[in-house]
């Protein structure tokens, strides 16, 4: 098979041009997709369940389904799922889902909670509260994910999240039972066999069946996207994510094999995804090509793998780790591998501060982290990682200010903000400063 992955030099004249032509993706917007979206999205809305309906027996196949509710998983179809899980799968959820959880209840306890504090008798403060309903979209058909399950539905619950009710689609029927078992296992409220773009409008505004979220998370494909975005404002969404990326800083003491199969992780998700390694070692890079080489060839997706690393993959070669750091920060990377001497990667993450999620060492292997280390998969993309974060309980939680002003203080506080509601014009303001003094 062909690989031609790009070769940059970081001492090359075009090396910043050549980057940025490299790292740039643009979510562009398929107008007829839009157009297509909004229409459900606006069907959804005026008509509800008929709508909802309609587009399922329609997209999914499924005719012989005449109200919406019988489209809501039951408790015994829950334990029929768990029943049909192998063992060792379901074991294998159960230890993931308790990493999960426990690593997002440290992150909740760091949080903090609610606070106040009071100043010349007024208690001024912030409360924080959890967000009474969140839909989860989970992809389904041959794309089917418990992990994103695990990743998306504990956060939610570790938060306090009163009910989170999950949508995904069974083409012709087919429910997949490893995200059954993972829905019961993180904790999901409701479960609909619902999709598409009409899954989304369905929570946003809700429906006589579905009830209306606060907040929707979790990935699907372009109509999913583009509904989320659309319905954004309606109510809260986690992100619009991009393809996944990978970024591979490493030296000489890495294991060329474990730095291409990293790369082919990242590059098997989708022909637009990115995987590239940064490496001083001109040699290492040479390494890592033959191991892409060989490698490939038992790789059951080569031909996404070989499309995704000859389209957007690149192998850049640069004069020391301290300019592969700097090299990696203005990236802005999903996710960053330290492939180093464990005691020289964890000096040199400390300077990464643009990236998703960092991961430390040669034996830190970006695949952990997707499913069972603990910290959340759900990763800012395409350079978003400059500005956002991870998910996890803060975005599942709101902040409410709290203002209780002494009467001793209403006539200070109303005449400084009296004379700046004369300054906007606003006369209404004013009076309503003045009146509690004014007496």
């Amino acid at each position: 098979m062909n690989i031609n992955i790009k070769q940059l030099n970081s001492q090359e004249p075009n090396f910043l041009q050549d980057l940025k032509n490299l790292t740039t993706f643009e979510l562009s917007e398929d107008f007829q997709i839009e157009n297509t979206v909004r229409e459900i999205i606006q069907n959804v809305r005026n008509n509800g369940d008929s709508a909802v309906l309609s587009y399922t027996q329609k997209f999914d196949n499924l005719q012989n389904i005449n109200n919406l509710s019988q489209l809501q998983i039951t408790p015994t179809e829950l334990d029929q799922a768990i029943s049909k899980v192998p063992q060792e799968k379901l074991n294998a959820i159960k230890i993931a889902a308790e990493r999960i959880k426990n690593f997002h209840q440290k992150q909740f306890e760091k949080l903090g909670g609610s606070w106040d504090f009071t100043e010349n008798e007024n208690i001024l403060g912030q409360r924080i509260f959890p967000l009474q309903k969140v839909g989860l979209y989970v992809p389904g058909g041959k794309a089917a994910y418990p992990s994103s399950v695990l990743m998306n539905a504990i956060p939610a619950k570790v938060a306090g999240v009163k009910e989170l009710i999950m949508v995904v689609p069974t083409p012709n029927g087919e429910k997949n039972a490893m995200v059954l078992a993972a829905a019961k296992i993180a904790g999901v409220d409701k479960i609909f066999t619902i999709g598409g773009a009409q899954a989304v409008a369905a929570l946003a505004f809700g429906t006589q069946t579905i009830p209306k979220v606060a907040k929707i998370v979790g990935p699907g494909n372009a109509y999913v996207a583009a509904a989320k975005r659309q319905v954004f404002g309606v109510v809260g969404i986690d992100m619009i994510a991009g393809p996944s990326e990978i970024l591979v800083i490493a030296d000489d003491s890495a294991n060329p094999d474990w730095v291409a199969i990293d790369l082919f992780s990242q590059a098997e998700h989708d022909e637009l995804a990115q995987a590239i390694l940064i490496s001083p070692s001109e040699n290492f890079i040479k390494k890592v090509q033959k191991s892409v080489e060989n490698l490939i060839k038992n790789q059951p997706r080569k031909e996404i793998i070989a499309t995704s690393l000859n389209n957007r993959g690149a192998f850049i070669k640069c004069s020391d780790l301290d300019e592969a750091v700097k090299i990696a920060n203005e990236i802005a990377p999903e996710h960053l591998e330290l492939s180093l001497e464990i005691n020289t990667a964890k000096i040199y993450a400390e300077k990464i501060c643009n990236a998703g999620a960092v991961f430390v060492g040669n034996y830190t292997s970006e695949a952990l982290g997707d499913y069972c280390v603990g910290p959340n998969h759900v990763l800012p993309t395409s350079g978003s990682a400059r500005f956002s974060s991870p998910l996890g309980v803060y975005d599942f939680v709101k902040r409410s200010s709290y203002v209780c002003v002494a009467e001793s203080s209403s006539k200070y506080l109303g005449e400084i903000a009296a004379t700046l509601a004369d300054g906007e014009g606003l006369f209404a303001h004013k009076q309503s400063a003045e009146m509690r003094y004014k007496k």
